[in-house]
């Protein structure tokens, strides 16, 4: 299963399609555009409200610009002016609790609207994305499952597939400036070994959305080209941004905690970071940083039960494997850092070159 932003690149490609051939505009801003025409034309039309705050937040999601989201919120109040509790504005506004992250909010919000409408399609998405987005992976599981019997072969049930270098360049085709998609490109490009390329597709993204994640993998491409004083700047510039927002739910903790473990090298900084939160959410990646942080730290026995924890959900994640095998290397179970190395290496995605380097040492070290 992919998270919302995986759902969106999809979506993207689809749109922008039919989008492309008609304006210039973007996805979402040919639905803001739509909207306010109506509003226009009738300024007590509560779906219109509804239909511009959905659009307003799609624009979220295209721009990494959070202020569209209170934008949208401001739509979706004078909607629900004119018509109080109507669905689909509630339903909208799970829509933007996701968006900002506020995953526990989002999920009690559309397990209320679930029992009002149990057949609607949409929110068992968000069932799905919430719970994966705070680890609740059985849950998840069957949320998803629901969407697909209800409505068998619906694009939101089905559409969460690996990114690929063609999908991700015709994405870019039709949406230069699609951040998602420059991202997984640069993704796509590191384990090339084309860091420049890297470097230019996370400075476009950096410059389209100047958020404290999109600095840090930037810094990282920074590095890898050897661009070291550029690197350290930027990962400076990162750290400033990132402990401003790390009190929000959304924030970049997750990053803050491997630039602390693996750049800055404080270990008890990286574990300060995850604990605060590790203290409210336990997706893969959650987990994957966390366990991390207990490593730096020497705690690997601890380390090792937390990545096992998240590669028991079943994902198949090149640098998470590649953690755990280092992870269990330290902790003495050279076995199971070999089965984990061995099969991050053969996914041959981001996570795998260095997977590759450390089964590498293990060749040399038994020759000698």
């Amino acid at each position: 299963m992919k998270t919302t932003a995986n759902l969106l690149v999809s979506l993207c490609i689809v749109l922008a399609q039919f989008a492309h051939s008609q304006t210039s505009l973007s996805p979402a801003e040919q639905g803001m555009a739509a909207a306010r025409r109506l509003i226009e034309k009738n300024p007590k039309n509560f779906e219109a409200y509804n239909a511009l705050a959905l659009a307003l937040s799609r624009r979220a999601r295209e721009t990494s610009d959070v202020t569209f989201y209170a934008q949208a919120q401001d739509a979706l109040g004078k909607s629900f002016e004119i018509s109080p509790e109507n669905f689909d504005g509630e339903r909208t506004a799970v829509w933007l609790l996701l968006g900002r992250h506020e995953f526990p909010a989002a999920l009690e919000k559309a397990k209320e609207l679930n029992k009002k409408a149990p057949d609607d399609v949409m929110l068992y998405g968000f069932l799905t994305d919430a719970n994966v987005e705070i680890g609740n992976y059985d849950d998840a599981e069957k949320a998803a499952q629901w969407m697909l019997d209800l409505r068998p072969g619906n694009l939101p049930g089905t559409t969460r597939a690996a990114y690929s270098d063609a999908s991700l360049q015709q994405a870019l085709a039709i949406f230069p400036s699609y951040h998602y998609a420059l991202q997984n490109m640069a993704k796509v490009r590191v384990e090339q070994k084309r860091y420049e390329d890297a470097v230019n597709l996370l400075q476009q993204r950096y410059d389209a959305a100047k958020h404290a994640e999109n600095l840090y993998d930037l810094a990282e491409a920074l590095e890898l080209a050897g661009r070291v004083d550029e690197a350290q700047k930027a990962f400076a510039e990162f750290e400033i941004k990132s402990r401003a927002e790390s009190v929000r739910k959304d924030n970049s903790d997750r990053e803050l905690i491997f630039y602390y473990a693996e750049h800055a090298h404080e270990p008890a900084k990286a574990l300060e970071v995850a604990n605060q939160e590790f203290a409210w959410r336990h997706d893969v990646f959650t987990l994957d940083a966390y366990a991390w942080a207990l490593h730096v730290n020497g705690r690997d026995g601890e380390a090792l039960k937390n990545i096992e924890t998240a590669l028991a959900v079943g994902i198949r994640d090149a640098k998470i494997l590649r953690h755990a095998g280092e992870i269990a290397l330290a902790a003495g179970n050279r076995a199971a850092a070999e089965r984990y190395l061995n099969e991050s290496a053969q996914l041959n995605a981001p996570g795998s070159r260095r997977a590759r380097e450390v089964l590498a040492s293990f060749s040399q070290l038994s020759r000698n």
